[in-house]
């Protein structure tokens, strides 16, 4: 009986497009969910690393022509009033709202540093909340994956369970399929989650530092305005 049973075990196609076609209506939905989910962190996660990358060589090379020495009032003509760079509309912010501070006179309006200060840091802002799109989803489904797949896996072994009660049979045979289906959601969530949960840290950290970034050069541009502002 025993041998019997496990040769019709091994008859049985255990192949991930199997257990899907023979899994229920709910844990196939679960399936489908978490392997959508997972094609969409992916897709934040690649546009993010090349968003950052993008993002650390446009601020080494603004950092590179804010440094060498050309007039700040030359590099704002070069770059413009709205550039493509990130860097680079941080100090076309500030520099816009220094233009503007200048009165026909050419003496300063009152509270020129303090609105100077504000421009970038609203600039700033904006920047670190491109950066940071998206990565509220890798959160989400980092956290949420593994608990849907567990849902799918619960679901789908008392299915196994009312199926082995229905055929009052607890061979190999009849006990294998749904515990595999079943186990098929649970592996599908950790799938999903675990990269999310990496890169969501990594990103975050990458984020973070870029941001840090934009506001040192805040603070060494309004520097360099303040002196000019006393002097």
């Amino acid at each position: 009986m025993e041998t019997e049973a496990l040769a019709l075990a091994q008859e049985i196609d255990f192949s991930l497009w199997a257990l899907f076609a023979r899994a229920t209506l709910i844990v196939k939905a679960v399936i489908v969910m978490l392997i959508l989910a997972s094609f969409w962190s992916w897709s934040i996660i690649v546009q993010k690393l090349l968003v950052y990358r993008t993002a650390r060589s446009e601020a080494d090379r603004f950092d590179r022509s804010f440094w060498s020495g050309e007039p700040l009032d030359g590099l704002f003509e070069q770059i413009g009033p709205t550039p493509a760079g990130r860097s680079e509309r941080v100090f076309a912010a500030g520099m816009t709202e220094w233009r503007r501070s200048h009165r026909t006179d050419g003496g300063l309006i009152a509270g020129a540093q303090a609105r100077i200060d504000r421009s970038m840091d609203v600039a700033i802002n904006k920047e670190a909340e491109g950066l940071r799109k998206g990565l509220p989803i890798l959160a989400t489904v980092g956290s949420t994956a593994p608990f849907i797949g567990l849902f799918g896996t619960v679901w789908g072994i008392m299915n196994a369970f009312i199926e082995i009660a229905e055929q009052q049979n607890t061979n190999l045979a009849v006990v294998a399929p749904g515990i595999a289906e079943a186990l098929l959601a649970t592996g599908l969530g950790l799938l999903a989650a675990i990269p999310a949960v990496i890169f969501y840290n990594k990103l975050s950290a990458d984020s973070d530092r870029i941001v840090a970034g934009y506001e040192a050069f805040a603070d060494e541009f309004a520097t360099i305005l303040s002196r000019q502002l006393d002097s």
